[in-house]
């Protein structure tokens, strides 16, 4: 019996390969390795996409959320508040720009960031809120802004998730600057680390992509203290032939999504929750098994699909503020309940735009004789 993977990375190049190979030939010929015709393209191509007017192209998403933040003035001295529950590279761009990290709790139906909590967490030392599109969709980003009146206090969007998601028919980051990976396993990947950082204002756009070339737009002129990240033309080969089938893809996942929805109507698993006003593109479809409050039931289940040959797992198994990398911040356990309660349950299921209806019934089947 074949395995059925989290996500079939093969199953999408087969689609691209041709465009792949004559695109990196170009590259080989041109030697356009850094920067180049191909990035100015791609990053041309995927502003338009995402319905703003600048994207600068960096090495991965963590640089891009780190360098957005830095455009800001976001540095030591200041505090940037952000969800308990994300992959821990949201915390480590704030941490690598200096300022304190200040978890809050996330919402208890879509696991995405409690704006109340958020807004609470404010202090005279804020400069930053960053949002997570968890799982591929949108924040109720509108909330916060309109909590944020009259705050000097930026709204840094976390997009790694959601390239082509909606909120109320606006995408991520149109009113400000949003953060986004390319890591291969994303809707929109890349084949090895990528990133980028879109933004409304062509200054801020101009800050990143200063920061990310050594500090200076012009080679040996370096007027502040920068780092290497640069997106490669390799890459941007890659990433202007996936962003050309994206919609589409995402409307395969969004497929998929629906007919999980409908195939586990009736088992003992809490479905994701699409907030209202949100067109969601399913990077993650993430299930609850119900529990003690300890992993272990969830991890027998995931133990018995995987024996199954179905590549189910784990998507940020510990809140941030549990992690060793952040335990000098001070919050124990019972600080964030929520993210604490939902952590030991969540299952992340197989779900890709190339998944077959028999493939996502073998995955439902065999969670049904998993959770028995």
């Amino acid at each position: 019996m074949t395995s059925i993977p989290l996500v079939d990375l093969a199953a999408a190049h087969a689609e691209v390969a041709e465009e792949v190979e004559a695109g990196f030939k170009r590259i080989i010929a041109d030697t356009a390795f850094i920067g180049g015709a191909e990035v100015t393209a791609f990053e041309q191509e995927y502003a338009a996409f995402s319905g703003l007017p600048h994207c600068v192209g960096v090495a991965n998403g963590t640089d891009a959320l780190e360098l957005a933040l830095r455009a800001l003035g976001v540095g030591p001295g200041s505090e940037v508040v952000l969800p308990a529950n994300t992959f821990i590279a949201t915390a480590e761009a704030v941490a690598r720009a200096g300022a304190r990290v200040v978890p809050v709790d996330c919402d208890p139906d879509t696991y995405l960031i409690d704006v109340d909590a958020a807004l609470a967490a404010i202090t005279p030392a804020t400069r930053a809120v960053v949002p997570v599109h968890l799982y591929g969709q949108l924040a109720p980003v509108e909330r916060l802004r309109a909590g944020l009146a009259g705050r000097d206090v930026a709204i840094v969007e976390d997009a790694a998730q959601c390239q082509g998601a909606t909120r109320h028919g606006r995408g991520a980051g149109v009113d400000g600057i949003a953060a986004t990976s390319f890591y291969p396993g994303k809707n929109l990947g890349a084949y090895g680390d990528a990133g980028a950082v879109v933004a409304a204002d062509a200054g801020l756009a101009t800050a990143v992509r200063t920061l990310g070339s050594h500090g200076g737009l012009k080679k040996y002129t370096h007027d502040v203290i920068g780092v290497n990240s640069r997106l490669d033309g390799l890459q941007a080969v890659v990433l202007r032939a996936k962003l050309a089938r994206l919609a589409g893809w995402n409307a395969l996942r969004r497929t998929a999504a629906a007919r999980y929805d409908a195939l586990l109507a009736g088992l003992d698993v809490v479905r994701p929750t699409t907030l209202p006003g949100n067109e969601h593109v399913w990077h993650i479809y993430c299930v609850r098994i119900p529990g003690d409050g300890s992993p272990s039931r969830r991890d027998e289940v995931l133990g018995r699909l995987n024996a199954a040959g179905v590549g189910a797992a784990v998507h940020y198994p510990v809140p941030v503020h549990l992690t060793g990398a952040f335990a000098g911040l001070g919050y124990g356990a019972g600080a964030f309940p929520v993210a604490e309660r939902i952590a030991p349950e969540l299952l992340s299921l197989p779900i890709y735009p190339q998944i077959t209806a028999e493939q996502q019934e073998r995955v439902v089947e065999s969670l049904a004789a998993a959770l028995r």
